[in-house]
């Protein structure tokens, strides 16, 4: 009991010495005027205009009601769409019981910074604190109570976004905003506003909400919702409902659609928190969200005009506050193909999967191709709760750029593995290894673990063989000649673990989920393109496009550059003559009878390839279901091409062989 009284004592003296230390900062900050003008600042930022009122001196409040003062703030502050005020005090004056304050004060107006100088009194009234005696002249130097502000702007047009043809990706085109004027409603207005709700895909909790809004009147059009200008048969059915105005306004559109969504990304209207992280944009602004709208924002953005200027109460413009021309964004022309882009996409758009298309000579992007997709001009338009829900759980994940990810390459990387052994002279095409049967392991020490390969065949277990017939056991063997050390610095010369300099984020490729690989199982695994190998498809583009360059990988690039030479990623990633041996048997692959990929065989083309098959890992230590792969790329074609394929589930669609028709009609005109 006596020990509870005395924790009670200690929390009471406690409390009395918060309150006591509140109390004695309050009353010294507003003992101190420039602590004051901070804090009048700070609610100017916060939109706090009541308690700005509260601040301002006696004198002043008979001058102006807080009504008026509140009005008055927040239609200027609003009307320049201000941001981020922030001060610099210069001098302090004592002038009896006032003090003038001079400083310097700069903020972002509509996405422009404007600074000026500015006085302000402060005066010590009845409470003995510090008060602001408050004018317009607080909120511009030259701003008489009896003036305005005026504020006109033009809007820079953002940047489009084009083919390596002119053909457009991202565009300004228009859509139609369906909206509704109040005063035509009919008497069933309930009924009215239910209707459209439900065309509209929104609730009518949301549209009464904006029909509220203080400045709506009977004969205003209210904006509702953002749709398509194709959407005919809905516009005709929203107009069956008395009150509903369909206009037409500017819109970001997409004319490839779902063909290119996660390369494109899209655009929308600026957030709060986007806003504090990008003080030049204003609250109205769009940004881009994803892909290449974001990754290039800086470039296609382009700066609005404005205009902002005091005029006194006849209208006669007093002073300019800021004039700034806009300046139109950048356009940016892309290495991509449309053609290409659209027709992949259009194979494999009703799987999970994904194509990297390059030009193995140049390194030109020409298509990124990731399914399935989505609607991406709904994401500019506006989507309801509902289908951002649907679309964001989807368990087939639409809007994960497949392409940018890593994945388990299968024996679509044996082709790696050869071309270190050749390279780094652990292995020569004469090495034969000795084994028959489906399965194999080194000796006991690997217990019941056993390296496999699903088909069988007569001839030397040579290198040429074994990717002919895509052997597992001999890749394994081949790694645990190899050596560790060889195979990891091979793969280290080829960028792995690294991140590649590219237009987009791609994840790293990694031999390892350490930096080494820890087991000899996992040595023989990694040989043939398992254990805990896994590779990005553009970087395994660059990688494949040395077997054509003398064992250079070429750069990749995405955006269009005329005349530009070609750029290695990585010169002298293998010999000219193990590169030369790789594309040789690649070739075989396919033209041997035999060859694992002989169905991509095309009459008067020569091309190289691997299937591969994989588990898909969805991260570095998770494995589930099976993907395929198919790599290839074209020797002495007229339009030399490397194509990366990949689709999931591959026990259920035939994995490799499932993809080799889709990539087939590149070559078949």
């Amino acid at each position: 009991m006596k020990n509870r009284k005395i924790i009670i004592a200690i929390l009471i003296i406690i409390l009395v010495i918060v309150a006591i230390g509140g109390y004695l900062y309050l009353k010294n900050a507003q003992d101190n005027p420039e602590q004051v003008l901070n804090d009048y600042v700070a609610k100017i930022n916060e939109e706090k205009y009541e308690e700005m009122y509260e601040m301002i001196s006696e004198a002043s409040k008979q001058k102006i009601t807080q009504e008026d003062f509140v009005d008055r703030n927040e239609k200027i502050y609003q009307g320049i769409d201000m941001t981020n005020m922030q001060i610099e005090i210069s001098q302090i004056e004592k002038s009896g019981k006032q003090r003038i304050i001079t400083y310097k004060t700069k903020m972002n107006v509509s996405g422009t910074e404007v600074s000026f100088d500015n006085k302000v009194t402060l005066s010590k009234g009845s409470e003995k604190t510090y008060k602001i005696d408050w004018s317009s002249n607080l909120i511009f130097p030259e701003l008489n109570d009896t003036d305005k502000v005026r504020v006109n702007t033009v809007e820079a047009i953002r940047g489009t976004i084009t083919d390596r043809n002119g053909i457009e990706l991202a565009s300004n085109g228009t859509a139609s905003s369906v909206g509704i004027v109040p005063g035509k409603l009919s008497e069933n207005r309930e009924a009215d506003i239910g209707k459209m709700a439900e065309l509209l895909n929104t609730t009518t909790d949301s549209i009464n909400s904006k029909l509220q809004a203080s400045w709506v009147k009977d004969d205003s059009f209210v904006p509702i919702k953002t749709i398509s200008l194709n959407e005919a048969e809905l516009k005709e059915q929203l107009l069956q409902i008395p009150g509903v105005k369909i206009t037409s306004e500017d819109s970001r559109t997409y004319p490839l659609g779902g063909a290119a969504a996660q390369l494109t990304g899209y655009v929308q209207t600026i957030t709060k928190e986007e806003l504090e992280q990008n003080p030049e944009y204003s609250s109205s602004s769009i940004i881009g969200k994803t892909g290449l709208e974001k990754q290039y924002e800086n470039r296609l953005k382009g700066k609005d005009g404005i205009e902002i200027y005091i005029v006194d109460e006849q209208g006669n413009r007093k002073s300019t506050i800021v004039k700034q021309e806009k300046v139109d964004g950048e356009n940016i022309k892309l290495t991509i193909d449309s053609t290409i882009q659209n027709n992949l996409y259009n194979e494999l758009k009703n799987d999970k999967g994904l194509f990297v298309v390059m030009n193995p000579e140049t390194g030109e992007v020409l298509a990124l191709v990731s399914t399935p997709s989505y609607d991406v001009n709904k994401m500019t338009l506006g989507m309801s709760t509902s289908e951002w829900q649907e679309l964001s759980n989807n368990e087939n994940t639409p809007m994960l750029a497949r392409y940018l990810q890593s994945y388990c390459p299968g024996s679509t990387f044996k082709p790696i593995t050869g071309a270190i052994g050749l390279s780094t002279n652990s292995l020569t095409t004469e090495d034969t290894f000795d084994y028959s049967g489906l399965s194999w392991q080194k000796d006991s020490s690997w217990g019941t673990y056993n390296i496999t390969t699903l088909t069988g065949y007569s001839g030397a277990k040579n290198l040429k063989n074994a990717l002919i017939h895509s052997d597992n056991i001999y890749f394994a063997q081949a790694a645990l000649k190899m050596g560790k050390e060889n195979f990891v610095n091979g793969l280290k010369k080829l960028k792995f673990n690294e991140n590649i300099d590219f237009d987009l984020n791609i994840s790293k490729s990694q031999y390892s989920n350490s930096d080494t690989i820890t087991s000899e199982t996992g040595l023989a695994d990694s040989g043939y393109g398992q254990g805990e190998i896994l590779v990005n498809p553009i970087h395994m583009a660059s990688i494949y496009s040395s077997f054509v360059n003398d064992g250079n990988m070429v750069k990749p690039y995405l955006e269009y550059k005329e005349n530009k030479e070609p750029e290695y990623l990585v010169e002298g990633a293998f010999t000219s003559e193990a590169a030369t041996e790789i594309k040789n048997d690649l070739i075989q692959v396919v033209e041997n009878p035999e060859g694992t990929a002989k169905d991509m065989k095309v009459n008067g083309i020569t091309i190289a390839g691997k299937t591969g098959t994989a588990e898909l890992k969805s991260s570095k230590d998770e494995t589930a279901d099976t993907i395929g792969w198919f790599d290839c790329l074209t020797v002495d074609y007229d339009t030399p091409y490397v194509v990366i394929g990949m689709v999931e589930q591959a026990n259920n669609n035939g994995g490799s062989h499932y993809l080799i028709p889709m990539i087939k009609k590149l070559f078949i005109k």
